[in-house]
């Protein structure tokens, strides 16, 4: 028998710090989802990158757009209505009957309402379009 070893080769080169860094950034801008916002006029507001799985209230928060969400997303009011683009809401499931009680409350209803609390964003929905309805109806304060 022979008393020979054997060795695994390991090798300890690694990619300098900054060209990790550059592709993981590279990487993440490839996977963001571009959400336009707009005003009832039709105006831009902003446009915004997010991720999958984000819902539209969440992402008008974390970039300072103004649409309310009372209920915080508990499906409790209406204030976080938005009218999406028709080519888009035809890709998204069909509202829960608790958002379709709740949107039955909303101004400015259309065939392309929903709650912004209820839609979260998938890889389709890039480039979609929330506008903003002109006004909202928040029961905790307007009451009825």
């Amino acid at each position: 028998m022979s008393n020979t070893k054997k060795f695994a080769v390991i090798s300890s080169w690694h990619p300098p710090s900054s060209t990790v860094l550059q592709y993981s950034h590279a990487a993440q801008q490839a996977d963001k989802i571009k959400l336009h916002f707009k005003n009832s006029q039709g105006t831009l507001i902003k446009m915004v990158e997010a991720n999958e799985g984000d819902d539209i209230l969440s992402i008008a928060h974390e970039h300072d757009i103004d649409l309310e969400g009372a209920c915080e997303g508990s499906v409790a009011c209406s204030t976080c209505h938005v009218i999406l683009s028709p080519e888009h809401y035809d890709l998204l499931p069909e509202p829960e009957d608790n958002e379709n009680d709740m949107l039955d409350m909303a101004f400015t209803l259309t065939d392309t309402s929903r709650l912004g609390c209820q839609v979260k964003l998938t890889r389709d929905l890039d480039g979609m379009t929330a506008t903003l309805p002109s006004a909202t109806r928040n029961m905790f304060v307007d009451g009825e």
